[in-house]
């Protein structure tokens, strides 16, 4: 009875020389698509993200854009239940990248953020820093990256903003 399971086990195989099973008489191949569940666009615009400036609901009193800076992309999502905003800044500054760092902790620490200490260097990163309030429920990670003369600033973070 065994070798009848074996050899009734491997009547099904077939190998890189056999032809490819022929689908079912009456099978229908469009039936065996998969059909979206989600639409493939959003019903507007996103309205929490900008290209080239500073969105709508960015809290500058917390994260001040240099003057000298060309925006890339900005975003700020609406508060969570627990009011807390995600946010993200990327920017281009001819300014030095110890530059470009301290001006965003001088505004952090004054808001009432603490510096974390003992981070590891990110690899290829001229500066970075992270900084939290709260008790970690908000948090503000900033990196910058410096080529070809060009710094490059990169901000995320969660944060609680009055607006």
């Amino acid at each position: 009875m065994p070798t009848l399971v074996a050899v009734g086990a491997l009547a099904g195989c077939t190998t890189a020389a056999d032809p490819a099973p022929s689908p079912t008489a009456g099978a229908s191949v469009a039936a065996s698509k998969p059909s979206p569940t989600e639409p493939l666009l959003t019903a507007g615009p996103d309205t929490g993200s900008a290209v080239g400036r500073v969105v709508e609901g960015f809290p500058t009193d917390l994260v001040t854009v240099p003057a000298d800076a060309e925006v890339l992309v900005s975003s700020a999502q609406p508060p969570d239940a627990a009011g807390l905003r995600e946010i993200s800044l990327n920017l281009r500054s001819p300014q030095d990248a110890a530059a470009l760092l301290d001006g965003v902790r001088a505004t952090v620490l004054a808001a009432g953020f603490a510096e974390t200490a003992g981070t590891a260097a990110e690899p290829g990163l001229a500066a970075h820093a992270a900084f939290s309030r709260s008790e970690g429920q908000e948090i503000v990670i900033v990196g910058v990256l410096d080529r070809d003369g060009v710094r490059t600033l990169t901000l995320g973070g969660r944060v609680r903003t009055a607006s």
